[in-house]
């Protein structure tokens, strides 16, 4: 037996309420444009959201051709956002989770990309998970992200892809409409020409049937 539809609505969404409260863990882009603003993603997703827990992160970097990291920030739900390397002073802006003591989104914007900001950034996630009984578990996740500066934006191959799709796609469409019009067009000139040899059948006809009549009548007199 089918589930009747009000119930079927409620389901979906339900399902969409619960699907827009989730966490999902993407990638962050790699390559920053001196002079603008750049943001690097760092998410880090709890598996299971019924337990309670808290967090703080950690970042460091190591700058291209260096070998060792430096701790460059620190952020906690108490202390907040404290930046520790003079080259990120005044230059990194918080761009993660707020008002939540767990920090599931840990990512930040640098405002004024440079060419000192590139390099390897490690992302560190401390969290302490708490259970039943007094019961807690401490879990550290690291995220590395490798970034690089250009001084212009370089093109991604599917932008450019579908630009020419795009370009591709008019020209086909205007070819088409261009011979949809000259076939419309085509199509009612012959029904023209064929409506008006019609009528001048019917002309003769009536004007043929029109003398006979008259020459029967002259006959008679």
């Amino acid at each position: 037996m089918a589930t009747p539809r009000p119930i079927s609505l409620l389901l979906c969404l339900a399902l969409v309420t619960l699907c827009q409260g989730g966490c999902v863990e993407v990638d962050s882009y790699t390559e920053a444009v001196a002079g603008n603003s750049f943001q690097i993603l760092c998410i880090s997703c709890k598996k299971r959201s019924e337990t309670e827990a808290e967090a703080f992160t950690e970042w460091f970097f190591k700058q291209k051709g260096e070998e060792e990291y430096v701790k460059i920030l620190r952020y906690d739900p108490d202390e907040r956002l404290n930046v520790m390397d003079p080259r990120f002073e005044g230059l990194v802006h918080w761009n993660g989770t707020k008002n939540i003591r767990d920090l599931q989104d840990l990512s930040i914007f640098i405002l004024n990309v440079t060419f000192d900001h590139m390099g390897e950034y490690v992302c560190t996630v401390n969290r302490t998970l708490f259970f039943a009984a007094e019961f807690t578990h401490n879990i550290m996740v690291n995220k590395t992200i490798h970034v690089t500066v250009v001084e212009k934006q370089n093109r991604e191959m599917a932008s450019i892809v579908s630009e020419i799709m795009m370009y591709v796609l008019i020209v086909v469409l205007t070819i088409w409409l261009v011979a949809e019009m000259v076939y419309c067009y085509k199509k009612i000139a012959a029904a023209t020409e064929a409506a008006a040899q019609e009528n001048a059948s019917e002309y003769l006809a009536i004007t043929s049937e029109s003398k006979e009549n008259c020459t029967g009548v002259q006959v008679a007199e």
